[in-house]
């Protein structure tokens, strides 16, 4: 592929495929998450990640505004999925953490998508799992440059 033009189409493809892959690992998590927007279901992975934080510092880490943000945090806390905590160092402040349920929401959605992801890997051959595991090697080189 020395010339632009015949990578087009193949970046096209790639664009695609990966794309379908990510809804459809998607698609296999719990229905209750299908009511969240994007950024509730990445406050729910950050926290779980990174532990509690503050409205304005999941603002800043999700490259919303403040008020989206405390939109978001509304709607999880009304569902159970979050609460406010007296920040440990900042009396002015309160930390945003999982509750029981965030957590156990997160770890179900997490625990799905593993095992929809496994059981279609296993129906791929030997020869195609391998090229698959290091195509990830390299999509991982990508994502790095």
């Amino acid at each position: 592929m020395s010339s632009s033009k015949p990578i087009e189409p193949a970046i096209a493809e790639l664009t695609l495929a990966l794309g379908s892959l990510i809804r459809r690992v998607r698609a296999a998590a719990p229905s209750e998450l299908s009511d969240l927007s994007w950024t509730q279901k990445s406050v729910i992975v950050r926290l779980d990640k990174d532990g509690p934080a503050t409205a304005a510092d999941l603002a800043r880490a999700e490259g919303v505004k403040a008020q989206s943000m405390g939109t978001s945090i509304a709607v999880l806390e009304k569902m159970g999925l979050v609460a406010r905590k007296p920040h440990p160092t900042d009396g002015r402040q309160m930390n945003i953490v999982l509750t029981a349920k965030g957590k156990t929401m997160r770890k179900n959605t997490r625990e799905a998508k593993h095992t929809w992801l496994t059981q279609a890997i296993e129906k791929l051959d030997k020869k195609e799992q391998e090229k698959l595991f290091a195509a990830g090697e390299i999509i991982k080189k990508l994502v790095d440059l």
